[in-house]
């Protein structure tokens, strides 16, 4: 049945990760009711407590508050910008050529915490750690394998809900190419001198499987609800928004929506604001098989997607956001 949402539904994932039977049975079907309507939820108890939260915000701002040439120092194009810095402007959504108004900041696994056994250890280029900002590395470090985490309890979940076993997604996304944005929507000073149809990001579904977004909480991030009507997301100061990405719509043929976002510009008045936000794309390993499930397949609903691997969707995707050439 199609729900229209006014808002995007609220969970607690200790129902889910620590609840009786029947509290899991109970995430498990409103999770899916979100998922095959409007492809968002919040989530409360997912680990990230607020401490860690605050020092990651504090150590983000002040790499961003650095000099640009000193910025600089942390761009690698060359890999298409999957760790470090990505300058102003670098990135614009799919079919626009417009940059949106951000810079940011990519964390991925930690190479030292994969076993040398693993031969995904070569494909990940090494995380780069600004020296300029001493707490850095290790706030984002903690950040990351708490939301990876969240990630897979939230994995464990959807895998029910699509009647597959509860680990069908644990050695997909062990060690996957998931990445952590810190995102800084820079303050424009005079909005005349920007382009007419530059926003801080332009709308968009998301590459990977979820994305797990702390800081979604100041305002102008959007979400386009099935009816055509963009309703904002807000959420509580200890939830996280947890949103499907394309590869699992992929994956469920459709039957899970990733659902486009946006994040609008400000007023005009308060164009000369910064906003801040962390999203953790959560990606499985590159061989990943990212064929529609049988089970999703049916004559109402005709296979919508050719077969390809998860790492071969990512590079046609980089190359259509302009990160990769």
């Amino acid at each position: 049945m199609e729900i229209l949402f006014d808002e995007i539904p609220s969970l607690d994932l200790a129902d889910f990760t620590s609840g009786t039977p029947e509290q899991k049975k109970a995430f498990v079907k409103k999770l899916g009711e979100a998922y095959q309507n409007i492809g968002f939820v919040a989530i409360k108890n997912h680990g990230l407590n607020q401490d860690l939260q605050d020092r990651l915000y504090a150590s983000i701002k002040a790499f961003f508050a650095l000099p640009d040439d000193i910025k600089s120092k942390y761009e690698k194009p060359e890999i298409g910008y999957q760790r470090g810095y990505t300058g102003k402007g670098k990135e614009h959504a799919k079919g626009r050529n417009t940059g949106d108004l951000k810079e940011f900041y990519h964390v991925g696994q930690e190479l030292s915490l994969i076993p040398d056994s693993d031969p995904i250890k070569k494909e990940y280029p090494e995380n780069l750690w600004p020296s300029e900002i001493p707490g850095f590395q290790n706030d984002a470090v903690e950040a990351y394998r708490t939301l990876e985490q969240a990630g897979k309890s939230m994995l464990k979940a959807i895998a029910l809900h699509l009647e597959l076993p509860e680990d069908y997604f644990e050695d997909k996304v062990a060690y996957g190419n998931s990445i952590l944005r810190q995102i800084h929507y820079f303050p424009i000073e005079n909005p005349d001198e920007v382009p007419a149809d530059a926003v801080r990001a332009a709308e968009h579904g998301d590459i990977n499987l979820i994305t797990l977004l702390m800081g979604a909480s100041a305002d102008g991030l959007q979400v386009l609800r099935k009816d055509g009507k963009w309703i904002p997301i807000t959420a509580l100061p200890d939830q996280l928004v947890v949103n499907v990405g394309d590869m699992l719509e992929r994956l469920t043929n459709k039957k899970l929506k990733s659902t486009i976002h946006r994040v609008v510009n400000p007023p005009r008045e308060l164009m000369h604001t910064s906003r801040y936000s962390i999203p953790f794309f959560m990606h499985p390993r590159s061989e990943m098989d990212l064929t529609c499930l049988e089970s999703c397949i049916d004559e109402n609903h005709p296979k919508q997607f050719k077969d390809a691997t998860a790492g071969e969707f990512l590079e046609e995707r980089l190359r259509e956001l302009g990160l990769r050439k």
